[in-house]
């Protein structure tokens, strides 16, 4: 039979190094209440999953730098984190809330007619019809998003020699859609 050891034997042996078997007995110990914590607060066991991930990596990352001041009171340490999680995540749902009163009406506004509709086909058909180098940058540009930098690199060539490849295929992908420049 093993001995459990106490808060403040935990607290100072993840603050001294990596110590995993005093990780592990700390995640097994504050996840229930944790969780617990979180049914109760947020009435959803999804969330209260993940507010239990998230109020442990913070807890192992205060104990790791050593930010506890008394190892006695991990149990109070845990609860406060959950606290102020809870609390943070209620703010930013009640902020997302207001934008979305305020700015929702505009997110659901139709297209105006103006926009034309976007020939998909069409599309793939014309960036496929590009050299490869160009639909390399086009492709890393739009669709990976990378930047100018990036492709640069992995091309091997300038920043300004990607600009002045993205600016022709894009010449090139207008003419082949019918749009005018």
């Amino acid at each position: 039979m093993q001995i459990e050891a106490s808060d403040a034997v935990l607290v100072s042996r993840i603050g001294s190094g990596s110590d995993a078997e005093a990780e592990a007995e700390l995640v097994r110990r504050m996840a229930p209440r944790i969780r617990l914590y979180g049914l109760r607060h947020l009435r959803n066991e999804h969330a209260a999953e993940d507010l239990m991930q998230q109020v442990l990596i913070t807890t192992l990352e205060s104990l790791r730098a050593g930010r506890l001041r008394e190892v006695d009171k991990l149990a109070s340490f845990v609860l406060g984190t959950c606290r102020m999680t809870v609390l943070d995540l209620r703010r930013n749902a009640q902020r997302k809330e207001r934008l979305l009163e305020q700015f929702g009406a505009d997110l659901l506004a139709p297209v105006p007619p103006s926009m034309p509709c976007l020939d998909r086909q069409q599309l793939a058909r014309c960036v496929q019809a590009l050299k490869e180098r160009e639909r390399a940058v086009v492709v890393m540009t739009y669709y990976d998003e990378q930047t100018g930098a990036d492709v640069a690199g992995f091309l091997g060539v300038s920043e300004a020699n990607v600009r002045v490849i993205r600016h022709r295929a894009i010449h090139q992908l207008r003419h082949c859609m019918g749009v005018a420049a």
